[in-house]
This record gives structure tokens, sequence and C-alpha cells, in this order.
């Protein structure tokens, strides 16, 4: 229904009758209004709180180096075999457990390293890395 008068004229009527747009913005909006509480994506849990304080404190690597005759080096201190196997007994006990590093000299023997391997896996270490140097182009 247009607001106005109506003239015998066959004039077109240029004002928007805004009354059918005001009626769908509302019903949207009541639609929108119900069903925004129902769409809900997350479960409701109660996260557990933490610190940014260090819990555990971990142990220092070990720095197992091989050097080009087959020697061994505990943290840059020359041991033996014995004490080598000694010191991986008492790594391995370490709670939580340090984790030992190999560094090899690229002229020793693979031998030397497989046996430092075996040796930890024997002992109970549980995590080994090498140690390399990044190749130079």
């Amino acid at each position: 229904m247009a607001i106005g008068t109506q003239t015998d004229d066959d004039e077109m009527m240029s004002e928007i009758n805004m009354i059918p747009f005001i009626d769908v913005m509302l019903v949207l909006l009541i639609i929108f209004i119900i069903t925004v509480p129902v769409i809900k994506h997350a479960v409701n849990i109660e996260l557990p709180q933490a610190s940014m304080e260090k819990v555990l404190d971990k142990p220092e690597n070990i720095r197992l180096s091989v050097d080009a005759d087959g020697n061994y080096f505990w943290n840059d201190q020359r041991v033996d075999d014995t004490d080598f196997a000694n010191r991986l007994t008492a790594a391995a006990a370490q709670e939580p457990q340090p984790e030992l590093h190999i560094r090899g000299d690229k002229a020793v023997r693979y031998e030397r390293v497989a046996q430092a391997m075996a040796a930890a896996q024997r002992s109970g270490v549980k995590k080994i890395g090498f140690i390399t140097e990044p190749a130079t182009p």
C-alpha cells in the first residue's frame, strides 16, 4: 500500500514502499537472535591451569667425543672403555635421563662409534644424537 493520494493520471509512483523491507529485516533479526545461542561449536570443558614456572630441570647433555685414534672423551675428559660403560649406566639411571651427543672425528673408524652406541643401548640410554658440522659451499 502506498501512502499518498491516487490521481486519475496514469503516473508511475516514484516513492519506494519501505514497510515490507522493514518487516523482512525484523523477521531476520528475530531468527538470528533465536538461532545464535543454539549454534555453539565448542564443547564446554574446564581447562587446567598451568604456571609459567619451570617444573623439571633438564639434566646437562653428555658430550661424547671420539678422536681420530678412537679414544673416548666424556664432556672433554678422557675416559677408558670400562669407565665409559660405568658412566653410561649411571647416566641411564638418572631421572630425567640426559641425552648422549656423539661427536666423532671424520677419520675415526666407524667401529669405535658403533661400540659407543652399543654400550649406550646396553646401559639403557634412550636418547642418542650425532653432532656434525654443516657442509661449507
